[in-house]
């Protein structure tokens, strides 16, 4: 029959939930440090319990040795004629086991050390078992008791064990009663010195998850699956359904018939809203669906492989779409997993037109472009800051004269090869726009050559009336006329300065009746 001590031992073993062995050992050690603090001695002790009658047994337990000269420490070793002395039956390497007195001879100093051992044994051997038991059980929804409130932490019992949960793992439209039952997630099992640490938390998606399972028979059978949730505990929930039969609305199954079944759930939230959206695999689609109540009018995908959109709302739509604090495009980014810009029309619009303007603001051309300019003018300009064609086009000759180892006669040269560079370009313009205007007259005049005819002649018209300039200017504008337009006419205007003056008057009824022949 087991003795008292050992039922007292068996009975603390099954209040903490762990092996009786344990506690044994925690009281044999116990003893061996109590009886070597009384000793003083460095032998290697050793205690045992006897089930039947209680009683703790101490031995100082030695090895041993063939010869004396094996033996390193007399404490720890000894010889085999010396052991046989007192077991005959010992063989090299056995122990002898030599009784240590502790009956009535370890004091109220050895007796308490023994109760601290033991507590601490118990202790570990204690958090272990709960590690053990609850490290596996991560994200499972348990029911647990208000026990009591330590500051911002509310202790809760969930069994075996006591669990904790921190301010940060609360909602902020909950408070709590001692004896209150509630339903808590495990959130993490911590190995704390003081003991194992079991927090739980009501503020995270599984919890939402478990209580849809728990309403919603559709969710459970697996009809309706939950594809996300973004949660802002206290706040708002937004949770995005499918259903995998036609049938059956994902939406309307977690609504309920008037309500009721989300309704329990925000019941047992305390309030908290909850948005059911229902999932899209486009995610356009499902951002239009996330940011409700909001309207949307665009979305825009930026970057498909950073997850990027881009949503424009309506002017009265954007604090809507955005939300308190910006609470609503957080949570529905969170349900998505994209990043999302929020833009109204009015900004969507003002940067479209920074767009196009940055598109069309002039180029700059650099100094080097410029046939008629040497190395030394071009570092002379740039030195002064002239840096490009455009800004020494817009300077005047009073400014390019201030500008040292400029002259008058340098300051010609600029300006005519300046002239020469502009005209270059507009004549290249002119030449690509005859050349399409010459295509279009090509395709035109396939259908009847009168028509070609009629358009060759009033071409010219203009051409004769450009005739009618002075001869003095036609004279002095003729070299950069034959660049800027490539024709005859002005060399023929600087030969015969009179006839052109005269030519106008003549040119026009001539070209009047030319036209007019060939209409008819």
């Amino acid at each position: 029959m087991a003795s008292e001590l050992y039922n007292t031992i068996d009975a603390l073993s099954r209040e903490k939930g762990i092996d009786p062995q344990i506690v044994v050992s925690a009281v044999e050690d116990a003893i061996v440090m109590a009886t070597r603090k009384y000793y003083k001695t460095q032998e290697n002790l050793r205690a045992e319990l006897d089930k039947e009658t209680g009683k703790i047994n101490a031995y100082a337990v030695k090895t041993v040795v063939e010869t004396p000269e094996q033996v390193e420490d007399p404490l720890l070793q000894v010889t085999l004629e010396d052991a046989r002395r007192a077991d005959p039956k010992l063989e090299v390497g056995g122990e002898l086991r030599i009784p240590k007195v502790t009956e009535g001879i370890l004091g109220r100093i050895a007796a308490q050390l023994a109760k601290q051992v033991i507590f601490q044994k118990v202790r570990e051997a204690e958090r272990d078992t709960v590690y053990n038991e609850y490290i596996g059980r991560v994200g499972e929804v348990v029911n647990a008791t208000v026990k009591r409130v330590e500051g911002p932490d509310v202790i809760f019992d969930i069994g075996k064990a006591e669990s904790r949960m921190p301010r940060k793992e609360q909602s902020r439209l909950e408070s709590f009663a001692i004896g209150e039952r509630v339903r808590v997630v495990i959130a993490r099992v911590e190995k704390a010195s003081k003991g194992p640490a079991v927090v739980v938390s009501r503020a995270v998606p599984d919890l939402v998850q478990h209580l849809f399972q728990t309403e919603v028979p559709e969710i459970y059978d697996g009809t309706v699956v939950i594809r996300a949730i973004a949660r802002e505990a206290g706040e708002r929930t937004k949770i995005a359904v499918m259903s995998k039969d036609k049938d059956v609305d994902a939406v309307g199954a977690c609504v309920g018939m008037k309500g009721m079944r989300v309704q329990s759930i925000i019941r047992e939230l305390h309030g908290e809203k909850i948005d059911i959206i229902e999932y899209h695999e486009d995610a356009v689609t499902f951002a239009e669906k996330a940011l409700q109540p909001a309207k949307v009018s665009k979305v825009t995908v930026v970057d498909s492989g950073g997850k990027h959109l881009e949503v424009v709302v309506d002017d009265s739509q954007l604090s809507l779409a955005i939300g308190k604090k910006g609470q609503n495009v957080r949570l529905a980014a969170k349900l998505l997993g994209w990043k999302i810009d929020i833009k109204s029309e009015e900004e969507k619009r003002q940067e479209v037109e920074q767009q196009m303007s940055a598109m069309v603001t002039q180029t700059t051309t650099p100094l080097e472009s410029v046939p008629g300019l040497g190395d030394g003018l071009v570092e002379k300009l740039s030195a002064a800051g002239v840096t490009t064609v455009e800004a020494l086009a817009d300077m005047t000759p009073e400014q390019l004269e201030a500008i040292e180892g400029i002259g008058p006669k340098t300051v010609e040269k600029i300006s005519l090869a300046v002239n020469n560079y502009f005209a270059s370009l507009e004549g290249a313009a002119v030449e690509g726009e005859s050349a399409e205007g010459e295509a279009g007259a090509a395709e035109a005049s396939e259908p009847g050559a009168e028509d070609s005819g009629s358009e060759d002649i009033t071409a010219e018209v203009p051409v004769a009336t450009e005739e009618s300039a002075s001869a003095d200017e036609a004279a002095a504008s003729a070299e950069v006329a034959s660049s800027e337009e490539g024709t005859v006419e002005a060399d023929t205007l600087a030969a015969d300065g009179n006839e052109g003056q005269a030519e106008p008057s003549e040119a026009q009824p001539a070209a009047e009746e030319s036209a007019s022949e060939t209409t008819e």
